[in-house]
């Protein structure tokens, strides 16, 4: 409820605009979804009303109903919603199955709850405002993966029709559910991946043609890194859409990696501005195509993703022929596994993959031997674990030669050893795997190196003191 008062307040901080709100789950919401569905798979049915994950949601929504003083009639919904979701979960248990269309149509309670209480609660303040499933006003993706769908271009013809006031209309704020579309073929619910509700923003301000589409987060904007690892992490005022994409893909937290690829697509028109709910005046971070490049720094932010796996497969049968790469790469296509760094040579290559991203964590040995299997008729396979990437986004990087002379000096002056290097194609982003023990020290002696407290453009570097959560 506290949270949804300090978006309200949000909204009336700027009443000369008209905007169209993409909103999330409340809180845990979305966690608690998926883990009661997994316990379902273990729960006998008529058991299911005693879920701890379901019971707290079942708590939340109807304590904040009640500090919200909601409309009746949404109170209405939201019980029905609720009831709808234990049957649900019943049916998991029952059917003793939970598919990605299942998983899928799970965690969209979630958003589809959090709309209709916040939209009853702006009517309750004087404020005319509309629930909108994103679904029913046009949103539509592909349904080969519901858990992953891919925005489709009559999604934003459908939106501007959907969105767009007619003659005589009384206007009202649209609030719309976040990361959840409706399956082209199937007509099923979909989601667009975890943070979707990012790219929702940025579909929705493309579609309607707008000039900048805010994100709000609890942080001031995009950090030079991760401030629960480096207390004197310094925001950063621009940055560019490659820039941006390259800090999501690489475990920036906070943007969805597909959600500049609507402002990519609108030519420049379209700009997307990351700000601080608890600190609206803060200026935030501001994306756009094009940034003026900083004489100060030569990076924007360094990015850490850690429990990395590096595949070294080293050829045994094509020694100086053609189609080794091929060859690998079809047999990791026929894992659906996708590659974050890779270093090639004559007969090796070496590739770095998440398997969390793939796999349960208890299965991981045994698709790895899986994969082992299949390379075997031509490569030889070794695995190494528990290492980390991290990435150097910033235009910057396009000198490589300067970029990768300061952090080598900088990790040989801290005792770090570097088993990996990637310059990314993007011209933006240099990526170097350490051993994950030596992360922390890692990260803050390249911090140090390129982030040493000078002004960046013009602005003043000052650390980052918000309060952050484990989410």
């Amino acid at each position: 409820a506290e949270r949804m008062i300090e978006v309200a307040q949000i909204v009336c901080a700027f009443p000369e605009n008209a905007p169209a709100l993409v909103l999330s789950a409340m809180g845990k919401t979305t966690n608690n979804l998926l883990a009661a569905g997994e316990m379902a798979l273990k729960t006998p049915a008529k058991e299911m009303k005693d879920l701890e994950p379901l019971q707290a949601i079942v708590k939340l929504h109807m304590d904040t109903m009640d500090e919200l003083r909601v409309e009746d009639s949404v109170r209405e919904e939201i019980e029905y919603l609720l009831g709808e979701l234990q049957q649900l979960l019943s049916a998991i248990s029952i059917m003793q199955e939970l598919t990605p269309r299942m998983r899928a149509n799970l965690v969209s309670y979630g958003e589809r709850m959090s709309t209709r209480i916040f939209a009853s609660f702006l009517r309750t303040q004087g404020l005319e405002a509309k629930q909108c499933d994103a679904a029913a006003i046009g949103f539509a993706c592909t349904d080969e993966d519901y858990e992953a769908g891919e925005v489709l271009p009559e999604t934003y013809p459908a939106l501007k029709r959907a969105l767009t006031r007619q003659a005589g209309e009384r206007g009202y704020i649209p609030i719309i559910t976040g990361f959840l579309a409706k399956g082209k073929s199937t007509g099923a619910i979909c989601t667009l991946g975890r943070g979707g509700s990012d790219l929702s923003a940025t579909v929705v301000g493309a579609a309607l043609q707008l000039s900048e589409v805010q994100v709000w987060k609890d942080v001031d904007g995009v950090l030079s890194a991760d401030p629960r690892r480096i207390p004197g992490a310094i925001p950063v005022p621009f940055l560019t859409y490659e820039e941006a994409t390259e800090l999501a893909y690489f475990g920036a937290q906070v943007l969805h990696p597909h959600a500049m690829r609507p402002a990519m697509d609108s030519a420049g028109a379209l700009s997307v501005r990351v700000k601080n709910s608890y600190n609206i005046t803060a200026p935030g971070t501001l994306i756009t195509q094009t940034r003026a490049a900083s004489e100060l720094y030569v990076l924007t932010s360094i990015v850490v993703k850690e429990d990395i796996t590096i595949l070294d497969i080293e050829s045994t049968r094509m020694l100086g022929q053609y189609g080794f790469l091929a060859r690998v790469f079809a047999v990791l296509n026929n894992h659906k596994l996708s590659v974050d760094m890779m270093a090639t040579s004559e007969v090796s290559v070496s590739v770095t993959l998440d398997p969390v991203k793939f796999w349960d964590r208890e299965l991981e040995d045994e698709e790895l031997q899986a994969l082992s299997e299949d390379l075997s008729q031509y490569a030889r396979l070794n695995v190494k674990k528990g290492f980390t990437i991290l990435s150097l986004i910033g235009q910057s990087a396009e000198d490589s030669s300067t970029t990768l002379h300061r952090a080598f000096h900088a990790l040989d002056q801290a005792g770090v050893n570097v088993v990996m290097v990637s310059k990314g194609a993007s011209k933006v982003n240099v990526s170097l795997v350490v051993d994950g023990e030596a992360t922390d020290s890692a990260l803050e002696a390249l911090h140090e190196e390129f982030f040493s407290g000078r002004p960046f453009c013009g602005y003043e570097a000052k650390p980052c003191t918000a309060d952050f959560d484990s989410n």
